[in-house]
């Protein structure tokens, strides 16, 4: 049997790791790693290092699934992970732990969800274009007016910035920023 390690998370430095700290030694944790790290990065150097410290056998301990991952298949995938390297998921609160066959099987219906889910989007996407075909839309990115992006180009030449001629013209900065570079390329070949 390896040791339980505890992962705790918080999105911003307002918040305090002290609760789920200390839930997680209440269950059992030798050792608890932190980050404090919105959701939506990918870097999470505390549980990087709880990575590169567990041990086959060991037991990742979380307060809830959400705290390891933002979305279902983010998670899905950090469990396959964690499978691989034979380290078990236990969380608090959903009362799951993979090291069990039922917390395995939970994890399974879990990932038979979010594969559903996502055929689901995927038939709605595609019924979705096929219904604005048959309105005679044309889905998808709109052909970019010459004339506004030869306008705007004329716009920044004559010394206005990209995003006010963005503006004054009616495209995305983006687009201006993108027929820029296009026009100097295009200089450059000629």
């Amino acid at each position: 049997m390896g040791d339980v390690l505890g992962y705790a998370r918080v999105s911003t430095g307002d918040q305090d790791v002290a609760g789920q700290e200390l839930r997680l030694r209440q269950a059992g944790a030798l050792r608890v790693f932190t980050d404090v790290r919105s959701g939506r990065s990918m870097e999470r150097p505390g549980l990087g290092a709880l990575l590169d410290y567990a041990r086959r056998g060991d037991t990742l301990a979380v307060v809830r699934l959400d705290r390891l991952g933002r979305s279902l298949v983010e998670l899905l995938a950090t469990v396959a992970m964690l499978k691989e390297r034979g380290v078990a998921l236990l969380s608090l609160e959903e009362k799951i732990d993979t090291s069990s066959a039922a917390g395995e099987l939970v994890f399974h219906v879990f990932g038979a969800i979010a594969h559903f889910e996502r055929r689901l989007i995927a038939e709605r996407t595609r019924d979705g274009i096929a219904a604005a075909r048959a309105k005679g839309k044309q889905p998808g990115r709109q052909p970019l007016d010459r004339e506004r992006a030869e306008a705007a180009l004329k716009l920044v030449g004559a010394g206005l910035s990209p995003t006010a001629a963005a503006r004054q013209v009616g495209l995305g900065r983006s687009t201006v920023y993108r027929e820029l570079r296009r026009a100097g390329a295009d200089r450059l070949t000629t």
